[in-house]
């Protein structure tokens, strides 16, 4: 978003425009729009800027709820916000630890310092961007106790701070940094607070896991069945003996597998009637061998993240499924196999084949009224294909 653009938005008129308008959806015909929002008298940059934030409000629903009605957003800050419900989690392990006044260091948008000011702790949100700055500035304003600073994040003074957020900048206008010293701040800046003050820092999943101090608690957090963050928490916010963490959030409320360690991997075994496939999060914290032990569970195939039981158990850690027939992993078998099944609808999972999905879901010509999950993988070694059903 350009400055001009931010300052057509800020205005009342817009303003008072955005809150106008009916809820955005996928049905939503924008030629129309800008023809009768401009046959109103609104100026063309007006309409863009209205129509714009109108889209993200709805995009935004799935993150920040009823909330996202009354925000402002870009498509980068949205993309990057924390979800309300899991930024709600983060303040209260400040909540929790005593801590009273919290500097969120990167703030974007605003969404963790929201959650932390929803929680009546002092906040002071700092962002680089101009332009991030005052749409943070706006989402903030609700809270008397939120103050939002347009700064460098490594030069603010935090004398009276006693607590520490941070979402160090993974991007730049046009690419990924991959080099911690890139991030904005870096991660070692992160660090260095972490030694002195109670620190939670946000990072995405994927982060090599020889980054990760031995001094803090790593969660991986799944929302949904997307793994959506790691957060790394020190000092009093990180909670004690516990070094590996799975949060599972979803429809069942929320989840948790802690240990002080990776956990060993379980023994690998027989295939049995049922294979379970790991959360994300389980898999990224390496906990399968917890969550084996849990299901009384083994490994289909040592080094590879699907589990086997004789027995289903309902676990908010893992998804179940039936394995109907085993196969030797051929296309030729595979196409014959499932042509008799009348199956025409086929959930494709792999672990440890190398195959593309979807060009093997082209070659299979799949044709029929039912449908099934296939899933490629090995089975003590041997590459094996497993026609399943979720249970």
């Amino acid at each position: 978003m350009e400055s001009s653009e931010l300052v057509e938005l800020l205005s009342p008129e817009a303003l008072r425009l955005l809150d106008s308008l009916p809820p955005y959806s996928a049905g939503t015909d924008v030629v129309r729009a800008v023809a009768e929002l401009r046959k109103a008298g609104h100026p063309a940059g007006r309409v863009a800027a209205v129509l714009s934030q109108s889209r993200l409000r709805a995009r935004a629903d799935s993150k920040f709820g009823p909330f996202a009605a009354r925000m402002l957003f870009t498509e980068a800050g949205l993309e990057q916000a924390t979800r309300l419900k899991v930024a709600a989690l983060h303040a209260g392990r400040f909540q929790a630890a005593g801590v009273k006044w919290v500097a969120d260091l990167g703030c974007g948008i605003g969404a963790d310092a929201l959650a932390i000011a929803a929680l009546e702790l002092e906040v002071t949100a700092v962002e680089k961007d101009e332009v991030t700055a005052a749409l943070a500035a706006f989402n903030l304003a609700p809270w008397s106790n939120a103050t939002v600073r347009h700064a460098d994040a490594t030069e603010v003074d935090l004398a009276g701070i006693d607590g520490v957020y941070l979402d160090p900048a993974r991007r730049d206008n046009v690419r990924r940094l991959n080099n911690p010293a890139d991030w904005t701040p870096s991660l070692d800046f992160a660090f260095d607070l972490a030694k002195r003050l109670p620190t939670g820092i946000k990072l995405g999943p994927g982060i090599d896991r020889d980054l990760i101090p031995e001094d803090a608690e790593a969660q991986w957090v799944t929302v949904d069945h997307d793994v959506v963050e790691l957060g790394l928490w020190f000092g009093a916010v990180a909670r004690p003996g516990i070094r590996r963490a799975a949060l599972v959030l979803g429809e069942h409320g929320a989840a948790e597998l802690t240990a002080a360690e990776d956990s060993e991997d379980a023994p690998v075994g027989e295939l049995g009637e049922f294979i379970y496939e790991p959360d994300g999060s389980v898999i990224r914290a390496r906990l399968i061998g917890q969550l084996a032990r849990q299901i009384d569970a083994r490994m289909v195939s040592a080094s590879i993240a699907y589990l086997t039981a004789d027995d289903a158990v309902a676990t908010p850690f893992a998804t179940c499924f039936r394995v109907l027939e085993t196969f030797p992993y051929d296309e030729r078998r595979l196409k014959k196999e499932l042509a008799l099944r009348g199956i025409g609808s086929l959930e494709i999972k792999k672990r440890g084949v190398d195959v593309d999905p979807a060009q093997l879901r082209k070659k299979l010509n799949l044709k029929g009224a039912k449908s099934a999950t296939l899933i490629l993988t090995r089975v003590a070694g041997r590459h094996t294909a497993l026609l399943c059903e979720r249970v």
